[in-house]
């Protein structure tokens, strides 16, 4: 009980210190004014896309759930960021050293990311949803809310995993983050239904973070039925258990080479 009640110090203190980051890169009224107002121009984008190829309403709606909830998904995916911010802050080889695993630091302190991805994808969807006159089926859209949450806690541990690839290999940090959103952007469904793509990327879809998700969210709207939807959102839990699980057994074995060859240097 001692080990699990100081893992769970740790990961208190770690996400206080990611929030404290967080709050100071954006105020409330910055978080409205900028972020929030490219979010709603993006999904907005999309949507008005839709109208302009002269197709019905669905095809509308089909773009704006889409690119609402690929905010959320590219947020979470964007925590792989914290490992370069560490080392550039000179508290990579500090973490690295300390007793605790170095997942644990690393998953709890970047979540804020999940929490806000999930805020501005759900904030994008139903202003821009008000704004081009979607539906809102009452009250099953009340499960978008928590579909949204697991959608971007999935993306989070994607990224988490990401993070610690990048955790020996910095310089491909860039090149990471491109590809990562460019795929999920590209085979997760977000602006063609699955059934466009071929079989074997389908298939490999259902692995990444974000498919499944939107899948059930869309099954929200279109008025699917509970199983079908439930059974969606069970796999894209089981896909963030993955993700994680993969983070929890490279973060250490990467962590303890880089303590052995001394690769986790100070700064660039």
């Amino acid at each position: 009980m001692s080990a699990i009640a100081t893992t769970l110090t740790i990961m208190r203190h770690a996400f206080r210190a990611g929030l404290s980051d967080y709050r100071s890169m954006y105020t409330w009224k910055s978080w409205l004014a900028g972020w929030f107002v490219r979010v709603l121009a993006q999904v907005s984008f999309f949507a008005l896309i839709g109208e302009r190829l002269g197709s019905d309403e669905r095809t509308t709606f089909y773009l704006l759930v889409g690119n609402a909830l690929a905010v959320a998904a590219v947020t979470g995916v964007f925590s792989l960021n914290a490992t370069s911010a560490e080392r550039w802050a000179g508290t990579l080889p500090l973490l690295v050293a300390s007793p605790s695993s170095p997942v644990i630091v690393f998953g709890s302190r970047g979540s804020y990311l999940a929490v806000d991805g999930a805020l501005s994808a759900l904030s994008g969807l139903f202003v821009a949803g008000a704004i081009f006159g979607m539906e809102l089926p009452w009250p099953r859209v009340l499960l978008v809310v928590p579909l949204t949450m697991l959608v971007a806690y999935s993306c989070y541990c994607f990224g988490t995993f990401l993070a610690g690839i990048v955790f020996r290999f910095r310089d491909i940090n860039s090149f990471v983050v491109l590809t990562s959103y460019m795929t999920i952007m590209a085979v997760c469904g977000v602006n063609v239904p699955l059934t466009y793509y071929p079989e074997a990327l389908e298939w490999i879809s259902r692995f990444l973070p974000l498919t499944n998700g939107l899948l059930a969210i869309r099954g929200v709207f279109d008025g699917d039925a509970a199983s079908a939807i439930l059974g969606d959102a069970a796999l894209e839990a089981a896909v963030a258990i993955g993700w994680m699980t993969a983070a929890l057994l490279s973060f250490n074995r990467l962590a303890s080479r880089g303590r052995r060859d001394g690769s986790l240097d100070y700064g660039a």
